[in-house]
């Protein structure tokens, strides 16, 4: 007999955040909310572990906060990326106004500034 995860499981959830994450174009972001949100489960803490325990293959700098900072303890590295891209950068925080992708928005990859 073998062990499915039922669909809508912890692992569907994963699948659901990390194929979101792959959509945000170079130089875009999405906050943890937002991703939370088109996932339909779980708050931005959940968004955030999946990230922290299984986002390594995905860029998960293109994920920040509500206010447009990126992940704690992984700052210096995030902005660096995001600079490398284009993201709209004021000091330490990614201008969301210029820099957020709709999640539900179907993958492209923009001009640079064009989210």
């Amino acid at each position: 007999m073998t062990t499915r995860t039922p669909r809508g499981g912890p692992a569907d959830h994963v699948e659901a955040v990390l194929s979101l994450v792959e959509q945000i174009p170079p130089g875009c972001v999405a906050t943890y909310g937002e991703l939370a949100e088109a996932v339909g489960r779980g708050g931005p803490r959940q968004v955030g572990q999946v990230l922290a325990t299984w986002g390594a293959s995905v860029p998960w700098w293109r994920v920040v906060r509500a206010d447009g900072l990126p992940a704690r303890g992984l700052e210096q590295e995030a902005l660096a990326r995001l600079a490398a891209e284009g993201a709209p950068l004021r000091g330490a925080r990614v201008v969301l106004g210029d820099g957020r992708r709709g999640v539900d928005a179907p993958a492209r990859v923009p001009p640079r500034g064009a989210c």
